[in-house]
């Protein structure tokens, strides 16, 4: 089929490589460029860059609201628009535009978190589960039917980079199975219903831990959450510390025992320092739990793991805020 795709971050990507593998792509739309980091160099989106890559033709527009946008699209005769993570909303005229309509592939099990932030919202709530699923689109947000899904389990430890990438390749497998499917027409349309959650943008206060109302595991979710978004981060000294990677404990977790002995911590408060060794870790009190830090960063300086931390940070006795 001829394809138009819709995409702009790195997730999009496996998803454009398996089209240009299996059909015929004839145009790439993606977001305007940014610049990126210290020196703010423009650089190109990830969708955009394996567009060019594959000597496609990529088209930047600021706004789809547009007739000259609808009527340059509806000249390039597509049988299909796919949308991936392309950060847009696709006016109701584009979206009647081609033949067999506009797919989106997102990653959730839908009708569970539409939205912009599907995965990391998984990990935050410590979901056990999460998926991808294709579907037509609509005017709604993330409200079309669905046609296929596919089931994955989210890790213990799992962040949301790692299942970011994974999801990513699964999506790119199952559009090119949704497309086959529209083609061969034995595709099947199958309504969301009303029963559904919502997965906002995140936003940078949600960062800093709170450590009075969180407990050991909540704060382990939202350290994997924000991993490598923006990173979970507390004070110390009025120093910003940020978190990478944590480890939940019960307070009679054996292994938690082998380390702070016969310790009684009962009249400590939540974000109260525990233990900091450079050998043995960083133990923090939660108001149900305790967390021991296993990779951290200091201001100005590179994540590490927590021995090394340590060793360049003093940390022997205090509170986090």
């Amino acid at each position: 089929m001829n394809v138009i795709f819709m995409g702009t971050p790195d997730f999009a990507v496996p998803c454009l490589q398996k089209l240009i593998k299996n059909h015929n792509v004839i145009a790439v739309f993606s977001q305007p460029d940014k610049p990126v980091g210290r020196k703010q160099v423009l650089m190109p989106t990830p969708v955009k860059a394996c567009a060019i890559e594959h000597n496609i033709d990529v088209f930047q527009p600021t706004s789809l609201k547009n007739d000259d946008i609808a009527a340059q699209i509806e000249n390039m005769n597509a049988d299909v628009i796919v949308v991936v993570a392309y950060g847009k909303i696709l006016p109701k005229e584009i979206l009647d535009i081609p033949k067999y309509g506009c797919i989106n592939v997102h990653a959730s099990l839908l009708p569970k978190y539409r939205g912009a932030a599907p995965i990391q919202w998984a990990v935050l709530n410590g979901d056990k589960t999460t998926g991808v699923t294709t579907m037509y689109m609509d005017v709604g947000m993330d409200t079309g039917d669905m046609i296929l899904k596919e089931e994955v389990q989210i890790g213990e430890d799992e962040t949301t980079g790692e299942l970011w990438e994974r999801l990513s390749v699964i999506g790119g497998n199952l559009l090119v199975r949704t497309l086959d499917e529209i083609e061969n027409g034995t595709v099947k349309r199958i309504p969301q219903g009303e029963d559904f959650t919502i997965a906002p943008m995140l936003s940078k206060e949600m960062a800093k831990i709170d450590w009075q109302s969180k407990n050991a595991k909540e704060i382990k979710n939202l350290v994997r959450g924000l991993n490598p978004i923006m990173g979970a981060y507390s004070l110390f000294d009025g120093k910003k510390i940020k978190f990478w990677k944590v480890r939940a404990f019960d307070e009679d977790d054996v292994e938690l025992g082998k380390v702070l002995g016969n310790m009684d911590f009962s009249d400590k408060e939540a974000g109260d320092v525990l233990f900091a060794d450079s050998k043995k870790g960083l133990f923090i009190k939660t108001v149900q739990g305790v967390i021991s830090v296993e990779v951290s960063q200091g201001e100005n300086a590179k994540r590490m793991n927590v021995g090394d931390f340590l060793r360049g940070f003093s940390i022997e006795d205090g509170c986090f805020c």
